[in-house]
């Protein structure tokens, strides 16, 4: 397995596709497939059966995986999107951010 440099919860940028530019938070992260599912980003229309859950079923709007290369983290101070690299910190391996060396 690959380790991948957005994990769930962080804000990302998405950088190229049809929803370029659109800014959200990462709800999930699919480590084999190098996706993830960003909070109102790439929307589609999906049709569902009826069941306990929805009971009428019909067309529901959901959110779609996004390539993690099309995906780029915000820095929480700067506010700019930038890249993640690794630091040891106390001992312990920590992600940082290239362009304020700040801790994410």
């Amino acid at each position: 397995m690959k380790k991948l440099k957005i994990k769930t919860g962080d804000t990302v940028k998405i950088t190229a596709g049809d929803h370029k530019g659109t800014e959200g938070k990462v709800l999930s992260v699919n480590v084999g497939k190098n996706k993830a599912i960003v909070e109102g980003a790439n929307m589609v229309s999906k049709h569902e059966k009826p069941s306990a859950k929805n009971p009428q079923g019909g067309i529901v709007k959901k959110e779609a995986p996004i390539h993690i290369s099309n995906l780029s983290l915000i820095d929480a101070k700067t506010g700019e999107t930038t890249r993640v690299g690794y630091e040891v910190k106390d001992g312990k391996k920590v992600r940082v951010s290239k362009k304020s060396k700040e801790v994410i």
